[in-house]
């Protein structure tokens, strides 16, 4: 009997041009746009440290340095000022914060590394450039514009799943019928409670035409088959090579691929319609500033 894989590493695709934000993303890039009090990016990374993974790879490209410099950067003189002003609540803030790149880059069980993708070629080609890092390993994928907020990570969650099944397996989760055809959906067949075996996956199909409700969440656990099909694949008609156009060539080969509908809140953060609704609903319900807030949203209203 093999012998079980499990999952130790991450690929966190941060190399988008983030068209759909300009201009702000001109300077900033969209991972480090805020949720409340802390950018998107930092809770994917939380995410994956509180999941287990013991490494984690960045898929980034030229011009985005502030990424590596927020999370890495020195802020000794910032505390010494800090101190000597006597911020203490904001300094334990800032320590809290340091944990996370500590972590990171130096701890003995955490490793973090960098792959560039040189041009915007697609999410599948930004996750073959981790392809020597990852080997013959299974490794999750965390892209930046998903957030779930949950008892337990949504990325665990996953894991459990794999650890059992020792396939692919893609977060799903259920949307209003009249808003599927803005997502990729999955045909699909339960087999036990929220885990379903994959027959096909469908690029934003027409409402009356979609299989089912359940939606692709851009969080995923894949095996190392995955980089044999993206090296394969043909670039689409805008010269991308898609992830689920990967999975769905898997499928029609026979390849078993499951989606897994996790437990928590989807917050969406592609576009800046959706960015500003998960920036409002994590405000509210925030301890100290959600009941300032709804205040202030009762004197305007």
């Amino acid at each position: 009997m093999l012998k079980k894989k499990s999952v130790k590493k991450a690929i966190i695709p941060v190399a988008g041009l983030g068209t759909r934000f300009l201009p702000l993303s001109k300077i900033l890039p969209k991972e480090l746009f805020p949720l409340v009090d802390k950018p998107v990016l930092q809770y994917i990374i939380e995410e994956a440290l509180n999941s287990g993974i013991k490494e984690i790879i960045f898929v980034s490209r030229e011009g985005k340095e502030m990424i590596s410099e927020y999370f890495a950067g020195d802020n000794g003189a910032l505390k010494e000022i800090l101190k000597a002003r006597k911020k203490d609540k904001i300094l334990k803030e800032l320590k809290d914060f340091e944990k996370i790149p500590q972590n990171i880059s130096f701890s003995h069980y955490i490793s973090f590394s960098e792959v560039f993708q040189e041009e915007p070629l697609g999410d599948g080609h930004a996750i073959l450039q981790a392809k020597e890092e990852i080997k013959e390993e299974p490794v999750a994928v965390l892209f930046g514009d998903d957030v779930v907020i949950s008892k337990v990570p949504c990325l665990k969650q996953l894991m459990k799943v794999f650890e059992k099944y020792q396939c692919p397996i893609i977060s799903l989760y259920r949307v209003p019928k009249k808003r599927i055809s803005s997502y990729g959906v999955v045909k699909a067949k339960k087999l036990e409670n929220r885990i379903y075996k994959i027959k096909e996956i469908i690029e934003k199909p027409p409402a009356k035409r979609a299989p089912s409700n359940l939606a692709i969440v851009g969080k995923y656990i894949l095996t190392p088959e995955i980089f044999k099909y993206l090296q394969k694949a043909k670039p689409s008609q805008k010269g991308e090579i898609i992830l689920a156009e990967c999975l769905e060539k898997m499928l029609k080969d026979g390849k078993e691929v499951l989606g897994y509908e996790f437990e928590g809140k989807w917050l969406e953060c592609g576009d800046k319609e959706k960015w500003l609704k998960s920036h409002l609903y994590l405000t509210l319900k925030h301890p100290q500033f959600g009941k300032i807030l709804k205040k202030e949203l009762k004197k305007l209203t």
